[in-house]
C-alpha cells in the first residue's frame, strides 16, 4: 500500500521546466539520505541550469517523513509503506520528473562539486548515448568497479561460490569487471551499476523503465541491455566521479550462510535468474 507524498506541486506558465531530474532511491536510513541532499544542494549552488531532486522512499519510516517534512520542503517526496524494491521506486521518481535529463541515484551517492555537471556536458555533447555514468569511489578516495561486461550464467557460480578461487574462474571475473580497461578514461562498457545513471530523456522514452519483473539487483543490467539494443550507447565517463557507500548487503557472510539466512542473496538468484530466462537464446549487442 502507498502512503500519499507529503507534498505535491504543478508547474505555473511562468515555471520553468528543470533541465535535468535527481531521481534519489532511499530505504531505511535518513541519516545517509540527508548526507545524499546536502551534497546534491551543495554541489549544484552554482548551476547554470534549472534542476529539481525528486526523493522516492521505500519502507518508508517516521524519522525520513519528518526529515523530508521539516529540513527539505522544496524536495518532492513520494514515500512507500512497504519495501517495494529499487525498480519500483526508480519508476516512480521517473513517473513524476520533469527534466529534459534524468539522473538516477542512490540515497548512498555524495556528490563532489562539479561531477552533476561534467556529467550532463557529456550527455548533452554526445547525442548517440543514452545512460553516462562516473566513476565512483570509496570513501577512502580508492576507486570502486561501477562499470561491467554483461554477466554470463557461470559470472553468478564464479562471483557467489569456492570455484572462484581457480584461475579461470579468477580470469573470467576479470575480464567481468573489465581489469584489462583503463579505467581513467571515457569508454562504452555493456552496463553501468544503477548507483548513479543519467539518461538522456528522449532515448528513456524510446526504451522505456526498468522491468517489474525484477524486485531487486539485474534491473540496471538488463537496463543497460535494452539501450544498447535500442541504439543507444552506454558510457562510462570518469572524468566525472561520485563518492558511494556499497555495503554488498547479498555477499555479507560467505555463501552457504548467506544462501541459508541472507534474502538478499536470494533476491540477486532470482533476479539473475530471470534475466537469463529474458534472454535465452539471444544475442548480446555488439560494440566497440
Amino acid at each position: 500500500m502507498r502512503l500519499y507524498p507529503i507534498q505535491e506541486y504543478s508547474m505555473s506558465s511562468s515555471e520553468k521546466l528543470p533541465e535535468i531530474s535527481l531521481i534519489v532511491a532511499s530505504y531505511k536510513h535518513p541519516e545517509t539520505l540527508r548526507l545524499c541532499l546536502n551534497s546534491l544542494r551543495a554541489s549544484l549552488v552554482n548551476a547554470a541550469f534549472n534542476y529539481e531532486i525528486l526523493v522516492a522512499d521505500s519502507a518508508t519510516e517516521i524519522p525520513t517523513k519528518d526529515m523530508m517534512a521539516k529540513d527539505f520542503p522544496e524536495i518532492s517526496f513520494f514515500p512507500f509503506e512497504n519495501n517495494v524494491g529499487f525498480q519500483r521506486i526508480v519508476r516512480e521518481g521517473l513517473e513524476h520528473a520533469r527534466g529534459e535529463y534524468l539522473f538516477v541515484l542512490n540515497y548512498d551517492i555524495v556528490a563532489p562539486n562539479d561531477s552533476i555537471e561534467k556529467l550532463l556536458a557529456y550527455l548533452k555533447s554526445h547525442p548517440d548515448v543514452g545512460i553516462v555514468g562516473p566513476k565512483l569511489l570509496n570513501f577512502n578516495g580508492s576507486m570502486q568497479p561501477s562499470a561491467f561486461r554483461f554477466y554470463r550464467p557461470w559470472t553468478i557460480l564464479y562471483r557467489r561460490t569456492f570455484f572462484g578461487k581457480f584461475p579461470f574462474a579468477k580470469k573470467h571475473l576479470s575480464w567481468f569487471l573489465m581489469e584489462d580497461f583503463d579505467h581513467e578514461h571515457p569508454q562504452e562498457v555493456d552496463w553501468i551499476m544503477g548507483s548513479a545513471l543519467l539518461v538522456r530523456r528522449e532515448a528513456y522514452a524510446k526504451v522505456g523503465p526498468m522491468d517489474t519483473r525484477f524486485f531487486m539487483y539485474m534491473e540496471d543490467v538488463d537496463w543497460c541491455r535494452r539501450f544498447w539494443e535500442a541504439g543507444y550507447k552506454v558510457v562510462y565517463y570518469p572524468q566525472a566521479t561520485l563518492f558511494h557507500y556499497h555495503g554488498k548487503g547479498s555477499a555479507k557472510g560467505g555463501f552457504l550462510r548467506s544462501l541459508l539466512f541472507n534474502r538478499l542473496t536470494w533476491y540477486h538468484i532470482a533476479s539473475a535468474w530471470k534475466y537469463f530466462w529474458k534472454y535465452a537464446g539471444k544475442k548480446v549487442p555488439e560494440h566497440q
